[in-house]
């Protein structure tokens, strides 16, 4: 068994509070000495309470499934002998209501589209095998209620490096 731990560091800097007009801004503070600004989302709390060019929770649980693929998919890759030479991926969240009323995170939608290079190139068939494997293995993914679809780019079988 694995642990992972941060630190969310906020402070009142002299606001009223009770009023709900506090900053929102907040600091994500990780092990290697990593620290990323962040607030609540400008969807959610006006701008002047938010930080936009913060990271939100919602967009870090976008990234952190996107990431999770990507790694997985690239392990398989190398594992299969396949030499990937990139990888980008434009994953987008849907927020709504939840059955049962409240907010949540309904959809995350990965776009990944990989550029293979080398002698050995994977078929398009191969391509979305390896795609449907990271998903299956993605951590992340495996602990969500959220639905995570994978919907990778592939070029056609001409197209490919």
């Amino acid at each position: 068994m694995s642990e992972y731990e941060m630190e969310v560091v906020w402070a009142r800097d002299g606001a009223v509070f009770s009023d709900n007009r506090y900053s929102r801004r907040h600091r994500w503070q990780f092990d290697g000495g990593v620290d990323v600004p962040a607030s609540s989302s400008p969807h959610l709390v006006p701008v002047l309470l938010s930080e936009v060019a913060a990271v939100d929770p919602e967009e870090a649980f976008v990234a952190s499934l996107a990431s999770c693929h990507m790694l997985w998919l690239l392990s398989i890759a190398a594992a299969r002998g396949y030499i990937v030479d990139s990888y980008r991926d434009r994953a987008v969240g849907v927020m709504g209501k939840a059955a049962s009323g409240n907010a949540a995170m309904l959809s995350v939608t990965l776009h990944p589209m990989v550029d293979f290079v080398g002698e050995r190139l994977p078929t398009k068939e191969q391509i979305i095998a390896l795609h449907e494997e990271a998903h299956s293995q993605c951590y992340i993914a495996n602990s969500v209620k959220t639905d995570v679809r994978c919907e990778p780019v592939v070029p056609a079988a001409g197209e490919l490096s």
